[in-house]
């Protein structure tokens, strides 16, 4: 067998069960098959990759060499794949889309779906980073466009197309002496918002978009910021802050998604901060049908998540 995936998986199954016969009947193989087909990888490798002496089963320090080669063949043939298509199906058009993952998880399901229902020849391709590097992508042509927020902080190479805007909270949860019981959205005028940010907060890696909007709320108010953990996703950010590891700043967007549960949400008045979102294409490069077709269909979008 020479299919890296299908090897992965069983290697997988087989650490998971440390059997080989309850690891071949969850692979509707046999377990002589499974035994053998384990036999001649390590006899064509010329050593152990799972160690079975014990339980539970482990990959020897070659097994994990070999398992990282075949998580590389996987991603190099699936990136090959991608860049293929276009050659090997050149009717199907290839829109490349770079998107911070938290923002994608709220807009994303806003604008493919019904996209890719009306155009059943284009393929999306997501590349989910940090704003920085999907700029940079794009601005190097590796990805067709980018949606983000902010677009005041885009570069000057870059065209973009705006649409929606955002509710901010802070988060108050049942751990913090600003929690008022009973209540979910408060007044803004129930706290002094200058005293509300010297309090511990959680945040987003400053390479993060609205930590930018963080950053400057902040500094308008002349706080130095108290911060005890950062993370790499707002999504983080907003679940730790809710379960009281410290205050956060956040989306309406983002916090729908999250169980409900007690808290206070201290409204931020949108001159403090404003969130538009956009879609970014390099300035002056033709753009094909397809995404022209993404753009009307982003700016026709009603974006303007809100919570009651």
């Amino acid at each position: 067998m020479k299919d890296p995936e299908i090897l992965l998986h069983y290697i997988d199954i087989l650490l998971k069960e440390s059997n080989f016969t309850r690891a071949a009947q969850e692979l509707y193989i046999s377990q002589p098959y499974l035994t053998q087909l384990l036999k001649r990888i390590e006899h064509k490798l010329g050593t152990k990759i799972i160690n079975r002496k014990t339980t539970p089963f482990t990959l020897t320090k070659a097994g994990v060499i070999y398992y990282k080669y075949l998580e590389t063949t996987i991603a190099n043939n699936q990136n090959l794949a991608k860049k293929l298509i276009r050659y090997a199906s050149p009717k199907k058009e290839i829109i490349r889309i770079g998107v911070l993952e938290s923002l994608g998880t709220f807009l994303l399901p806003e604008l493919l779906p019904d996209f890719l229902a009306e155009n059943p020849n284009i393929e999306i391709q997501l590349s989910e980073t940090f704003p920085r590097n999907s700029e940079t992508q794009l601005l190097n042509e590796q990805i067709d466009c980018y949606i983000g927020q902010t677009p005041e902080s885009l570069n000057t190479e870059l065209d973009f197309f705006v649409n929606g805007e955002e509710n901010y909270y802070v988060i108050i949860s049942p751990q913090s002496s600003y929690f008022k019981k009973d209540r979910f959205i408060l007044n803004q005028d129930e706290y002094n918002l200058k005293e509300i940010l010297q309090q511990p907060f959680v945040v987003s890696f400053s390479n993060s978009a609205i930590r930018h909007q963080v950053n400057g709320i902040f500094h308008k108010f002349n706080v130095q910021p108290n911060i005890v953990l950062e993370s790499k996703s707002i999504l983080t950010a907003t679940n730790l802050a809710i379960k009281g590891v410290g205050l956060t700043i956040s989306a309406a967007s983002i916090i729908k998604r999250m169980n409900r549960t007690p808290i206070n949400l201290f409204p931020l008045d949108h001159t403090l901060i404003q969130i538009k979102y956009f879609i970014a294409v390099k300035h002056k490069k033709r753009l094909d049908p397809g995404l022209k077709k993404l753009i009307t269909k982003f700016t026709q979008l009603r974006i303007q998540p809100s919570i009651k």
